[in-house]
Parts: C-alpha cells; structure tokens; sequence
C-alpha cells in the first residue's frame, strides 16, 4: 500500500469518548489519508463487515463480552482485514490471539502512527526520509544507550513494554544498526545522550 491510499478504518468500541478520541486521533496521523467508521454495536459490526469491509478493525476485545477474530474471519471471510485490539482496560493476553497488533489508549500518536505502517505497509520511498527518528524513538534510543532495561523505559515513558519493543525495533530497520555499539555510537553523534552517560559501555 502506498502512503497516499486512502486507509478504511473501522473502530468498534461502545464507549462514545473512546470512540472518538481514537478517531480524532487517526484522522490527525500525519502521512495518512484514513477515512474512518465508528461502530457501536454488534449490528453496526455485522452491517459493516457484511457491506464494506475496512482495511483495519480496530476493536475492543470486550466488545458484546468477548470478540472472537478468528470466527469474525472466518464468518466474514475477512482474512485480508487487519484486526487491532483497542486495550481499555487489563486484558488477558490470551484474548489478545489472533489480532495483528494492539493499541493502548496511553499510546501517543508517534506509536500508533508507527503501528499503522507496520500493520498496512506504507511504502519507505513514500514516507519521506525512512532513516529519521521520531521524536519517541530518540527517546528510546536514548534510554537504551543507558543501559535501561525495556520495563524500565516502559515505566519511565509511561508506555506498555510491548510499545518499547516495537519502537525498539522500528529504530534498528530504520537506522540499519543491530550492534548496542552502533546504536551508542549514532546517540553520541546525534546528541541523543552525552558520552558521559554511556562512556562505561563502549
């Protein structure tokens, strides 16, 4: 998928203020053409699934008690759709089998922009410079140069371990850089951390 295609989003979640914040968020991602849907309800779900299935399904997985994707796949026959868990609340990760990815509403908009491109592919040559950090991943970058560990960043940043493992991994496809030296070495140069901080790690 190109990064100018249009992005068919569906978000199935009953509470009204969950609903649209994500939604004013997704239509705020910057690089994206979304066009969104907001479903309320197991009929709202079944009229859209059945008239024209969204490129991704963003649902809670509480939704009408507990929201199966494998039989939404199968029922459906929508096995080229997307699914991302709307985390609200403390879920059990095994509810979490199946979906593609997850959003957790203290994701800020870098991570769910990050997780969209993931999820649909955007072309690299389309999204501008591919090798430049978003703000976040400084961020990381500079914490993992530390030597912090991914629950500490996780707790410092006020983001899920999951967050911190999928920027962490953004960071090494875009930087092209898999060595803790490597990475060190492009925090220094880029002012990310003062060498004094890392200095007892080269």
């Amino acid at each position: 998928m190109k990064s100018h295609d249009i992005i068919n989003i569906a978000v199935a979640e009953v509470s009204m203020i969950v609903r649209n914040g994500l939604i004013s968020v997704l239509r705020h991602l910057p690089d994206y053409n979304v066009e969104t849907l907001e479903i309320s309800s197991v009929e709202g779900l079944q009229l859209c699934m059945e008239s024209h299935k969204p490129d991704i399904l963003i649902v809670n997985p509480m939704f009408d008690g507990w929201f199966n994707v494998d039989e939404t796949k199968r029922q459906y026959d929508a096995h080229d759709v997307k699914f991302i868990s709307l985390i609200c609340t403390v879920v059990d990760s095994n509810m979490l089998k199946g979906y593609d990815e997850s959003i957790n509403l203290f994701d800020d908009i870098d991570t769910i922009s990050e997780k969209l491109s993931a999820i649909v592919n955007v072309s690299e040559d389309e999204e501008g410079d591919s090798g430049a950090l978003s703000q976040r991943e400084k961020e990381i970058l500079g914490c993992v140069v530390k030597g912090m560990t991914n629950k500490e960043i996780a707790e410092q940043l006020y983001i899920s371990v999951h967050t911190v493992i999928t920027h962490r991994r953004n960071i090494t496809r875009k930087l092209q850089v898999h060595s803790a030296a490597g990475l060190t070495i492009y925090a220094i140069v880029n002012k990310l951390v003062d060498i004094s901080e890392v200095k007892m790690k080269l």
